[in-house]
Order: structure tokens, then C-alpha cells, then sequence
């Protein structure tokens, strides 16, 4: 066990409240006195609790991150790396800590009564929520700062998000500029705002482009690899000539799906991503797919959360940036540039 406030004083032969003020950087305290106890608490490493000061002055410093989703998918989709390093690089820079919180299922209600009278937390950022998770509602009901990544389709929150819908309108748009007529979709789940509206994104662009809407040419892929796979072996019978899965990650597994069935990409059929993962420049061949900044999308939630932490009571703060399209070789027309030749 550490030192304590008590041993400091007895060694340094003060008070213990002296010791503190000298700590926190107090008044009324002599210089001789406060070089004597900074000597002794230099001289045995003492290192203060930084949750207990910051409990006594009203803040900890600390952040939680929730992110309702598996462990295994924290770690096999490069997207929630990005997103914990762009969040670390804010954090770091404001000196305040990151506290994660994994969400399962079968403990939420447990988590959401930590999250809300540990008193650990000045603030909360969650990601990665299903439309109606319990989490953001308790939260919305709270007096903690708290913001999404991912807008929420009722609530009047904070948020930062990508605008999914106008990127799955763009990409989709680009495979019928490509040549394709037949364009299918693997979505991700549907009860996620992100995959809700990259698959809306996909019904617009048909409607522009005059082309007719077939449930055959849809099929779940959850957002993950092995999804990808098994969606794109569903929909090989339908043939379509162009693919929009709505994760590279899930593009990954359909482009293994495509060299079982021995077909050509994208001679034989055209093939698009989402969120420009960093697989997508390294796979053959290399993805085309719609950009967001994984990393400044972590960023850009935490300094406005620590805006809205210090300076509560202003509007909702809702962010939507904007991805950009990524030419590849997996989809293009020679009248394209293509990324990395």
C-alpha cells in the first residue's frame, strides 16, 4: 500500500492538512515548511490519488467510453482502434484519462448504473449504440455530459457523426457511373444508425438512377468479416455486376467470398467499401471505398465534450463531417484517377 497524506505529515513532522495545501498548491504556508514536506515527498516518490483530489474538487479527469458492442468486436475491426487513439490524443493533450467501458449485453443494466453513480466519470462518450439502447436513454435522463458518436434518430443530443447517408448515396452512385446495373448491398445491421443509413444512402441512389429496388439483392453482413463472406455467397446467385458492402471490413470477406467463385474483380464484378480501413489500400485488389477519419472522428468528440463539460448549458452540439470518395482498383472507369495508380 502506498504512502498516505499521514504518512507524509509524521515524516515532514506537519499537519496533515499542510501537506495538502502544499500538494494542491495552497496558500498560507511557509516557504521553508513548503520546501521541508516537497523534499520528503520527492525524496519517497509519492505519488497523490488523482481520482480522490479530483472527487474533492468537484472533477476527476476521467472519461468513459462505452462502446456497446462484443469484445471480439473491439478487437478484430480496425475501426474502434482508430477511435480510442483519436480520443487518447485528445485526452493526453487535455491531461485527462480514458476509462473504457464494454457494454454487453447481458450486463447492461449493471454498466449503466456504474456509469451513473460511480462518480468517476466528468463526461461520457458513446459509441458504436443500437437505436434504442437503454444507455443513451438513462443517460439523456442524467445530469452527466455525455455525447454520441453516431447521431440518434429521436433524441436531441450531442453527436458527432459521419454522414453516412449521402456516402452511401455517393458510392452507390459511383458503381452506376462504373457501368453497373445490378448493384446489390450488404448492409450492417439495421437496428444501428450507421448501417441504417448506409443502406438508405444505397435505396436513394437507385431512385436517382432509375434503377428498381430488389430485396434479392440485399443481405445483412453485420459488420463483420465472416458476415461479409456469407452475404456475398448469398447474394452470388442473384449475379449482380456491382457490390456496395457497407464496411471494408465486410468487403474483405466478400472479396474472399468472389476469388472461391472464381470471379474477376472488377472484370466480373465491381466491388465498393466503407471507412477506407487500412486494408483497403493493402488487399488485391486495393478497395475503392468512402473515406471517414476513424481517428478524427474520435478527436473531434472529445474536445467537444470537454467544451460542453466546461461550459454546460448551451445547445445540443451536433457534428456531421462529411466522407470523400476513394478510387481504388476494385471499382473504376478509365476516365477515374485512380488512388496509388
Amino acid at each position: 500500500m502506498g504512502l498516505t497524506l499521514e504518512a507524509i505529515a509524521k515524516i515532514a513532522g506537519v499537519s496533515r492538512s499542510t501537506v495538502s495545501r502544499v500538494l494542491n498548491g495552497g496558500k498560507g504556508v511557509k516557504e521553508s515548511t513548503r520546501l521541508k514536506v516537497q523534499g520528503v515527498i520527492d525524496s519517497v516518490n509519492f505519488q497523490p490519488n488523482v481520482a480522490a483530489r479530483g472527487l474533492a474538487a468537484g472533477n476527476t479527469g476521467i472519461i468513459g467510453l462505452v462502446i456497446p458492442a462484443g469484445v471480439s468486436a473491439l478487437f478484430s475491426d480496425p475501426y474502434f482502434p482508430q477511435l480510442i487513439q483519436g480520443i487518447s490524443s485528445v485526452a493526453n493533450a487535455h491531461d485527462q484519462s480514458v476509462m473504457l467501458w464494454l457494454a454487453e449485453p447481458d450486463y447492461e443494466e449493471r454498466t449503466i448504473r456504474k456509469i451513473l453513480y460511480s462518480g468517476l466519470l466528468d463526461g461520457v462518450i458513446v459509441s458504436s449504440m443500437v437505436i434504442d439502447d437503454p444507455t443513451v436513454q438513462s443517460l439523456h435522463e442524467s445530469d452527466i455530459p455525455f455525447i454520441l458518436i453516431g447521431r440518434h434518430p429521436e433524441l436531441e443530443v450531442n453527436f458527432v457523426d459521419v454522414n453516412n447517408l449521402s456516402g452511401g448515396r455517393a458510392i452507390t452512385s459511383f458503381l452506376y457511373r462504373c457501368g453497373c446495373r445490378r448493384i446489390a448491398t450488404i448492409t450492417g445491421p439495421q437496428n444501428m444508425v450507421a448501417g441504417l443509413d448506409r443502406f438508405n444512402g444505397y435505396c436513394d441512389a437507385l431512385t436517382v438512377h432509375g434503377l428498381p429496388f430488389s430485396e434479392d439483392l440485399v443481405a445483412d453482413g453485420g459488420f463483420t468479416e465472416a458476415g461479409g463472406y456469407a452475404a456475398m455467397k448469398e447474394l452470388l446467385p442473384m449475379e449482380p455486376d456491382g457490390v456496395f458492402a457497407a464496411s471494408d471490413i465486410m468487403a474483405v470477406g466478400a472479396l474472399r467470398a468472389l476469388g472461391e467463385a472464381q470471379l474477376d474483380v472488377p472484370a466480373d464484378i465491381a466491388l465498393v467499401g466503407f471507412d477506407d480501413a487500412p486494408v483497403a489500400a493493402r488487399i488485391k485488389p486495393s478497395l475503392t471505398t468512402m473515406r471517414q477519419s476513424t481517428s478524427r472522428l474520435g478527436s473531434k468528440t472529445l474536445e467537444i465534450l470537454l467544451d460542453i463539460i466546461a461550459n454546460p448549458g448551451h445547445l445540443p452540439r451536433q457534428v456531421i463531417i462529411e466522407p470523400e470518395l476513394v478510387i481504388r482498383k476494385s471499382c473504376y472507369a478509365e476516365e477515374f484517377r485512380v488512388e496509388g495508380g
